[in-house]
């Protein structure tokens, strides 16, 4: 399994070297399209390109955010045309489970279309958030809006991570689900704020 995860970490990587922010929007929008493509390699890598030069930083970002957006959209439209029987029966074909689905809808329905945005920087739950929004037909524009505003911190915490680490970007690797942890309760607790102030 090792080796296996090297490989595709590998081909990542070497698909960004060769394709620049291209190849940071597509993998991005891979993983975001429920595929489980790590933006913890993806950014951080784009990143480490940064610091020699070859991209520029804010335009890495911008292509991470996008790519995220732009693969949300498409699980959206998955989730609002297909439904969740669809989802079920065809779902195991792209790497779907019924089990993250469950979890991104139970936050969905907890705390509402806000969840779009701060679960951007949860582990697993931000790849899967996308679906039960576009099953329960939320908004599109809203949609769009709360999904760029959560892939953008995202996409600028783990290129800026990538810049300053250089050659040593995979020194990141055992913080990846720590580093979206702590991001994620920090954004539950400002969603939580800025709910109970609208509400007063």
């Amino acid at each position: 399994m090792t080796g296996l995860i090297e490989v595709v970490f590998k081909t990542i990587t070497d698909a960004i070297a060769a394709t620049g922010y291209w190849g940071i929007a597509i993998g991005m929008a891979i993983e975001s399209a429920n595929i489980p493509l790590p933006s913890e390699v993806i950014l951080p890598f784009g990143g480490y390109l940064v610091s020699t030069g070859r991209l520029e930083f804010y335009r890495a970002v911008l292509a991470g955010t996008i790519g995220g957006t732009v693969g949300s959209i498409l699980s959206y439209y998955l989730g609002l045309l297909g439904g969740r029987p669809f989802l079920l029966k065809y779902g195991r074909y792209f790497g779907f489970s019924i089990k993250h689905l469950d979890q991104a809808t139970g936050w969905f329905e907890r705390y509402g279309e806000v969840t779009v945005f701060f679960t951007r920087l949860m582990p697993i739950v931000r790849t899967f958030i996308s679906l039960p929004a576009g099953i329960g037909g939320m908004n599109f524009k809203k949609f769009v809006f709360y999904t760029f505003m959560g892939s953008l911190p995202w996409s600028l915490l783990l290129t800026y991570v990538g810049f300053k680490l250089g050659q040593n970007w995979k020194a990141i690797e055992p913080l990846y689900h720590k580093l979206d942890i702590v991001v994620a309760l920090g954004l539950v607790a400002l969603a939580v704020y800025l709910w109970l102030r609208r509400k007063r």
